[in-house]
């Protein structure tokens, strides 16, 4: 049984499971208690977290269990493991190495709901591309992703790509045609190739903002063109650092009820401060508010090193959204943009996916995370 104070309606709730399901969510209005019960948190896009790093060579199983377990602690229940642009055969080996996780433990596979390809399909350019070594970037091939899908056994269910590849159209009705969620980014795309994705099926905007040109025409471009589109949801990560407060603002209000927070993090996540070294930008910093970036370029980042709760807390305590309308986007609304609604939320008969916290300072203060009816982690 769990006491807390619902997220959304703030009355004090007694929660009772049968099995993985909620049971029963009974009004008690004798708890006395400030502790706050809201859906687990679901991230679509970790590169890595708590020193694992899903691109990097020698994937284990243990790392991948160790990164699963590191995410309950940061009241994460769900989330796609993301895989960037790679030679065909480390993203062999990786999807391989994250399947015999799945099948290996049973609650690691319901908390890896999904795997997120985020390229190879990207943009060539400078900018766009972002830290995507160009020398494994390519057009999209559908033959290359269903073999990627059969080593997976089906996981992966989301991916990215820039749809100003001539082969864009037709991979994106296959993919649609299979399940797969199909995000734009990375991408140098102009409006007409954007719009011609979005009517074949595509449906989310990558990280918005981020992976850019520093310098776009201030009129017509591939950001506009994305806000413009009804069809499309975005992602956005709100560590602080990747986007400014207002351009925060104008996001969320222009896709009202169609954003979702990601943390994109990397394998630097939940490190402490201090000197690092990355594959891909070499020697990094890490300093103490969470800021992760180039050593000889303090002015670049070097990815993200925050957890959705570090986004939840920046988006309040900014004054962009609400603390309901921020843990929605961080945990139901990825759901619905899933499909997956249906199944999860705080009512009777949806699957137990729980965290219980407390606002301290400004922060929250993860109390306990329950998955799929169990407590895999206590503070």
């Amino acid at each position: 049984m769990l006491n807390g104070v619902h997220y959304k309606t703030n009355n004090p709730v007694k929660i009772t499971f049968e099995k993985d399901l909620i049971a029963s969510i009974k009004l008690d209005k004798t708890l006395q208690t400030d502790n706050m019960i809201c859906p687990g948190l679901v991230d679509l896009q970790i590169n890595g977290f708590k020193g694992v790093d899903f691109n990097e060579e020698g994937l284990s199983v243990d790392s991948v269990v160790l990164v699963t377990r590191e995410l309950w602690k940061a009241g994460v229940t769900s989330y796609f493991p993301t895989l960037i642009t790679n030679s065909d055969e480390n993203i062999c080996a990786t999807l391989e190495t994250i399947e015999q996780a799945c099948e290996k433990h049973s609650l690691i596979d319901k908390t890896i709901s999904g795997i997120h390809l985020e390229g190879p399909f990207l943009s060539s350019e400078d900018g766009p591309r972002g830290a995507h070594p160009l020398k494994h970037i390519k057009a999209p091939d559908w033959d290359l992703l269903n073999k990627w899908q059969t080593i997976a056994r089906g996981r992966i269910k989301m991916i990215t790509i820039s749809p100003e590849w001539p082969e864009s159209v037709n991979f994106i009705k296959c993919c649609r045609s299979s399940g797969i969620l199909v995000a734009i980014g990375h991408t140098n795309a102009n409006e007409e190739q954007i719009r011609n994705a979005v009517q074949a099926g595509a449906r989310l905007s990558t990280h918005l903002g981020n992976a850019t040109h520093l310098m776009l025409p201030r009129h017509s471009n591939y950001i506009w063109e994305q806000l413009a589109s009804e069809q499309l949801w975005s992602s956005i990560i709100a560590d602080g650092f990747h986007l400014p407060p207002a351009l925060l603002k104008v996001f969320l209000k222009i896709k009202e009820g169609q954003s979702i927070l990601v943390s994109d993090s990397t394998k630097f996540a939940g490190l402490p401060p201090g000197s690092y070294s990355s594959h891909i930008g070499g020697a990094i910093e890490l300093n103490s508010e969470g800021r992760l970036f180039m050593k000889d370029k303090p002015k670049m980042l070097a990815g993200s090193a925050r957890s959705l709760l570090n986004c939840i807390d920046h988006l309040v305590n900014s004054e962009i959204t609400s603390l309901e309308t921020a843990l929605d986007m961080a945990s139901f609304k990825p759901l619905e943009l899933l499909g997956k609604h249906y199944l999860y939320g705080m009512e009777e008969g949806k699957k137990a996916d729980l965290i219980i916290f407390k606002r301290v300072s400004g922060k929250i203060r993860l109390l306990k995370t329950i998955k799929a009816g169990e407590v895999v982690y206590k503070a």
